[in-house]
């Protein structure tokens, strides 16, 4: 069976948005402190006060939720309901021929950052984050990893590409 240069596209995309997820959180895991009941993740900065690096387990989503969920519900809501979700937008993205390259993008970024952490979520019990964001008052971000950065990316794509869609419509 040939593989379309479109698939081969998707694949690439998928692949080296999870290895660059993986080699950055075992570059992490191996080099900065993290987090324990005791004591907060060591804080290196990167870019002065304003980009940090940290080590932080998150056993929960984003920012942490769900990480007091009762154990069953977070591996209902956390692994089993990503993973049905992340095989849809696979099959769609596969299916749909018309999608343009910035959607084929976007949506392999978003699958491959969904993989990538759940994938640490089977193998660890929790998603390493890593990166901090504060420019100061209520512009900061969470503590978030390249997974998140690359499905974060995925999604402003598509919702660009959504408005440039309606501009063309009307």
């Amino acid at each position: 069976m040939k593989l379309s240069k479109r698939s081969i596209f998707i694949a690439v995309v998928t692949v080296l948005t999870i290895a660059v997820d993986q080699i950055s959180k075992i570059i992490v895991r191996a080099n900065v402190i993290g987090q324990t009941e005791t004591r907060p993740s060591e804080r290196i900065s990167i870019i002065g006060d304003i980009f940090w690096l940290m080590n932080v387990e998150n056993k929960g989503a984003f920012l942490g939720m769900g990480s007091d969920l009762h154990p069953t519900l977070r591996l209902i809501l956390l692994l089993i309901l990503p993973i049905i979700v992340l095989a849809i937008v696979l099959r769609y993205i596969i299916k749909d021929k018309s999608l343009d390259t910035w959607s084929l993008f976007a949506f392999a970024s978003i699958i491959g950052g969904g993989v990538a952490n759940i994938f640490d979520r089977i193998a660890f019990g929790s998603v390493t984050d890593f990166l901090f964001i504060d420019l100061g008052g209520v512009f900061k971000t969470g503590i978030f990893n390249m997974a998140d950065l690359s499905v974060t990316t995925g999604m402003i794509i598509l919702v660009f590409k959504s408005f440039k869609k309606k501009e063309v419509a009307e």
